[in-house]
């Protein structure tokens, strides 16, 4: 009997870039966030940081179903704007969706998780990048 083969590997994470270059991607995340009325969107600067991404866009829905619908509504809108996510997790759980576009990770969370997890204190170091109002 023959072992089966691996299957291929996924190949490694791109570096992101430390410049402005991931910003104008992080405000449209920003705003197709806020189409589907997310809630306490933040952008944070991580490049001084040395964090394995520049930008961290967090937002929250107040329901799973709401959760998913940024998170799809980001996906979409980008991916015909010719722009998909190198990695993605959560989709199924709906109580944080993780969208990796390299040089921004998107974090799309339920309100409670978000609470829980506190990842604006976690990375309290980081600058906050303003956006402009809804």
């Amino acid at each position: 009997m023959t072992e089966p083969r691996p299957g291929p590997a996924k190949p490694e994470r791109p570096q992101p870039a430390r410049t402005d270059a991931g910003l104008p991607l992080a405000r449209r995340a920003a705003e197709l966030a806020r189409a589907k009325k997310a809630e306490d969107v933040v952008l944070l600067d991580l490049r001084p940081l040395g964090a394995v991404t520049d930008f961290f866009l967090l937002a929250n829905g107040n329901s799973e179903t709401q959760v998913k619908a940024i998170a799809d509504h980001i996906l979409e809108t980008l991916g015909k704007e010719g722009v998909d996510p190198w990695h993605k997790e959560g989709v199924e759980n709906r109580r944080w969706i993780l969208l990796d576009y390299v040089d921004v990770v998107v974090h799309v969370f339920h309100h409670e998780t978000r609470a829980y997890y506190l990842l604006e204190r976690l990375w309290g170091d980081a600058g906050r990048i303003p956006l402009p109002e809804e």
